[in-house]
């Protein structure tokens, strides 16, 4: 089973999230942060687009991976929430001790808890 998808997508990814990041940046009056966000995010998606010699980034972003590619990426998200989580947890202990209310560390864990629920019930329906 291959997940097919095309070669620019990545790369239109990385260009819409710059120009989101340079129109954020902007309103908050800051055009040559804006600029800079936008470029790295170009650079990245230049990246993905001309490094199809690289296995990694074929993996990450290229437009056909395989079985082992699709275990790989679940076992990167899985380590990924795994760290994050522990932030949170930690971050939120940290600012509760020094007598702050634990915002916004509050707020992310509970979505992140009440989307592993909502994703668990959906999935086991599905299957």
């Amino acid at each position: 089973m291959r997940t097919k998808q095309s070669r620019w997508t990545l790369p239109a990814f990385c260009l819409l999230l710059g120009a989101l990041m340079f129109g954020a940046f902007a309103l908050g009056g800051s055009v040559g942060q804006g600029l800079i966000s936008f470029g790295i995010m170009a650079v990245t998606g230049a990246l993905f687009l001309f490094g199809r010699r690289s296995e990694t980034l074929q993996g990450i972003g290229g437009p056909e991976r395989d079985e082992r590619w699709e275990l790989i990426d679940l076992r990167a998200v899985a380590t990924t929430c795994i760290v994050l989580i522990t932030v949170i947890i930690g971050m939120f202990l940290y600012e509760v001790a020094d007598g702050q209310d634990g915002e916004p560390y509050t707020q992310l864990g509970a979505i992140g808890g009440l989307t592993y629920v909502i994703a668990v019930f959906v999935l086991r329906r599905r299957t």
